[in-house]
């Protein structure tokens, strides 16, 4: 089972938009999970960036210690859906723990169609890692759709920048750039024992050039 720290909440203007690290939820076994918006410059450029609050948790100065993961929860597919067990599949998520909301979070992102936050979980280097993501930047490297496919292997490398400084760029095998792994899901490859991860293409949404790419990252 894949291990992982905090989860950040994350938030951008839409597609294409620079990605603001806003809020964070922590987990004690004992307290349970609680939720607070980061109080830094971050924070600061997502509000010039036209960020506006969680609307259940409106306060920005506030640590929330009740509902957090009921709250969030109104994010997962519903076990109900006839194609729950494909949803599974996809994130790699084992059976056991298709009710532990925290891991649910963790490794689907909380993705819906209808807002523009994300939660990006800190996962640690363990001999089971295994988690989903997806490669940011597709906007501007604009890839012809030919150049990738599913199960298709991806090349990384550190890259730290001001803006980022866990970046890690990708490239086809014969170095075409596809954009960098998404923030905080990069910082696994800054571990002492990340030298060795791989990333292989899970899913693609291409029309002319690569438009979404969901990739594997595992040990």
């Amino acid at each position: 089972m894949s291990k992982f720290g905090n989860i950040y909440l994350s938030w951008r203007k839409g597609s294409g938009s620079k990605r603001h690290i806003v809020g964070i939820i922590k987990y004690n076994s004992t307290k349970g999970a609680t939720f607070q918006y980061l109080p830094d410059k971050e924070l600061k450029d997502a509000i010039d960036d036209g960020f506006k609050c969680y609307t259940e948790f409106p306060e920005l100065d506030k640590l929330y210690k009740d509902n957090v993961l009921d709250t969030f929860k109104q994010r997962l597919f519903r076990s109900e859906r006839s194609d729950y067990k494909g949803f599974l599949d996809f994130w790699g998520i084992h059976i056991e723990n298709k009710d532990d909301i925290l891991y649910l979070l963790a490794h689907t992102q909380g993705l819906v169609p209808t807002d523009n936050f994300e939660f990006l979980a800190d996962f640690k280097v363990t001999k089971d890692l295994r988690f989903v993501s997806e490669i940011a930047g597709l906007t501007y490297t604009k890839v012809p759709a030919p150049k990738l496919n599913v199960g298709d292997e991806i090349i990384w490398k550190r890259n730290p920048t001001e803006y980022d400084k866990f970046q890690v760029d990708l490239f086809t095998n014969d170095g075409i750039s596809l954009g960098h792994v998404k923030k905080v899901h990069s910082r696994v490859f800054f571990h002492s024992r990340g030298d060795d991860l791989k990333i292989k293409v899970q899913a693609i949404d291409k029309n002319g050039t690569i438009k979404r790419a969901f990739i594997l990252i595992n040990k």
